[in-house]
């Protein structure tokens, strides 16, 4: 059974940091490629990170050099570590999974989708 549970949000000031979560069943870390997404209320899903199944990882322009994928194979999870944030990445952030290995950046390109976790950055 596919399952993703992101975890991690909450309410951060402007400048500070998050680290978020992402924990998968173990037949879901396996499958392919893996991303994160942002949506903000009345905005479509934003593309943030993704990392492939060999390791490769790729980040939205917005945030290159505030965040960092990593990836803890022993507990199926992987993470967004998210330094200096903004309060314009005020949203739902989302883990997904692909079943394709490559570099995913389009929402269609994923098959799996956690609930999200709520990131709030006051200014």
């Amino acid at each position: 059974q596919v399952q993703l549970v992101e975890s991690g949000g909450g309410l951060v000031q402007a400048g500070g940091s998050l680290r978020l979560s992402c924990t998968a069943s173990p037949d879901t870390f396996t499958l392919g490629a893996m991303g994160w997404y942002r949506q903000a209320p009345g905005l479509q899903r934003e593309w943030i990170a993704s990392r492939t199944s060999g390791g490769a990882t790729a980040y939205a322009d917005s945030v290159k050099g505030r965040f960092t994928l990593s990836r803890d194979d022993a507990k199926n999870t992987l993470y967004l570590q998210m330094n200096n944030l903004k309060p314009e990445e005020t949203g739902l952030y989302y883990c997904a999974v692909s079943e394709y290995g490559g570099l995913r950046t389009r929402t269609y390109e994923y098959e799996y989708w956690g609930q999200g976790t709520q990131v709030t950055v006051s200014s």
